[in-house]
């Protein structure tokens, strides 16, 4: 059974969004410096440089680890090797606005999965907040004009950021069906560790086959790539991980997943702060929305 959603919770689940927000940004601004999956290898190889030092004994021989390969290997595919692969390729070909549009369906894949195949039960209340949230999302895309909806058109990108957060979903659901992990999972980095060693397994392939179906593809060596890196290792790859594996397991993936609906409103107040404007009045009632969202869906 899950806990009920506290302050300290949502403060905690409130930190991925935010380091997410800012992978997008920093996922643009990488385009033309590396390919997408390469950036993703690349991203994930430095998580394992940084997280070696914490948890390498985890990886000893005959370790734990090693006794759950498949269910390891199976987390690393999903939220290491794919994730955002998926979504770092989907930022050259699709709009921001799109692919938070598409991305705002997370709140109700994970219901959809939950009842399907993890016998939850759907209420009314989930339903609602999910609403809400996605109404709170819509309007910071829109930037409070409604009509802009009509000028949306979806792109190859939008199918690949829907076919992402199908995967983060079932990522998410499967943190909640790991308790035969308990020996890796006693270790924070430890776990995380175990995920990105199968992970990065995955993502080699991937490379591979990028490498091989763009000849042309390059790396462009220099400081905004290294700091680009460093971001998206340190930020949206360890800690952020590390504090939705926390909330998830707290609340369950449902109430979760509302949070990721913030990201959409972070993405525009970090565009904003770059651009030097200042929030209108249509974030704060964005704001309003998605968080009344996730209230409404956490009652009991």
């Amino acid at each position: 059974m899950f806990e009920r959603l506290t302050p300290a919770t949502a403060l905690l689940l409130t930190v991925p969004p935010l380091f997410w927000a800012g992978n997008a940004v920093v996922g643009r601004l990488a385009d033309g410096l590396v390919p997408p999956i390469t950036l993703n290898f690349l991203r994930w190889a430095l998580a394992f440089v940084l997280l070696l030092p914490l948890a390498g004994s985890v990886l000893r021989q005959g370790g734990p680890v090693w006794k759950h390969w498949r269910s390891l290997a199976l987390l690393g595919l999903l939220g290491v090797g794919c994730y955002n692969s998926l979504l770092y390729m989907a930022l050259k070909t699709s709009s921001p606005l799109n692919v938070t549009l598409v991305a705002a369906s997370a709140p109700m894949i994970s219901l959809a999965l939950g009842r399907i195949f993890y016998a939850q039960t759907l209420r009314g209340v989930q339903l609602a907040g999910a609403a809400l949230s996605a109404i709170g999302v819509a309007m910071v895309l829109v930037r409070g004009d409604w009509t802009a909806l009509a000028q949306v058109r979806l792109v190859a990108g939008d199918l690949l950021v829907l076919v992402a957060t199908v995967i983060w979903s079932w990522y998410s659901w499967l943190l909640t069906r790991t308790d035969n992990l308990g020996e890796v999972k006693s270790h924070w980095a430890g776990f995380i560790l175990a995920q990105v060693v199968f992970g990065l397994g995955w993502s080699s392939v991937f490379v591979m086959g990028e490498w091989l179906l763009l000849p042309t593809a390059s790396i462009q060596w220099g400081w905004p790539l290294v700091l680009i890196l460093f971001y998206v290792a340190l930020g949206p790859a360890i800690l952020a991980y590390r504090a939705w594996g926390l909330g998830v397991a707290r609340v369950g993936p449902n109430v979760a997943g509302f949070f990721s609906n913030l990201t959409p409103l972070f993405a525009a107040v970090l565009a904003a702060a770059v651009l030097g404007e200042m929030p209108r009045a249509y974030h704060l009632a964005a704001f309003a929305l998605i968080v009344g969202g996730i209230l409404v869906s956490s009652r009991r």
